[in-house]
């Protein structure tokens, strides 16, 4: 399985972008997709999560001002972000879980390579 993600950039704080992570492979059924960020020098944090079901989660720091959501057809998410801060900066990771094979029900969890948003001030 593997996630291509795109849609970061540079943009001024106040701005909006669009993420979108597209998955590919062998799969049967994606449970959870997510969007995760890292900043320089800090650890990797959830930002959302969205599963199967549409059920969503959000960080505290992007209730209100980020979206997140899925097209299950299309196998991508997409996290659409306005109001953002420069401290939105960071390298964003998609994130996918959920099953390959439905005989097997062989499971899978998978990183996108990251995009990264720079919001200048």
């Amino acid at each position: 399985v593997q996630l291509q993600a795109s849609g970061g950039g540079l943009v001024q704080a106040g701005g909006s972008l669009r993420l979108s992570c597209a998955a590919s492979g062998k799969i049967w059924s994606i449970n959870t997709f997510g969007w995760y960020r890292q900043a320089p020098g800090k650890q990797r944090e959830l930002v959302a999560d969205i599963i199967t079901g549409g059920s969503t989660n959000y960080a505290g720091s992007a209730k209100g001002r980020f979206t997140i959501s899925r097209n299950n057809a299309r196998r991508t998410v997409y996290l659409q972000m306005n109001s953002l801060k420069p401290e939105d900066t960071a390298v964003y990771y998609c994130f996918a879980s959920g099953i390959t094979d439905r005989s097997t029900l062989r499971p899978f969890g998978t990183w996108g390579q990251g995009t990264q948003v720079t919001v200048s001030s």
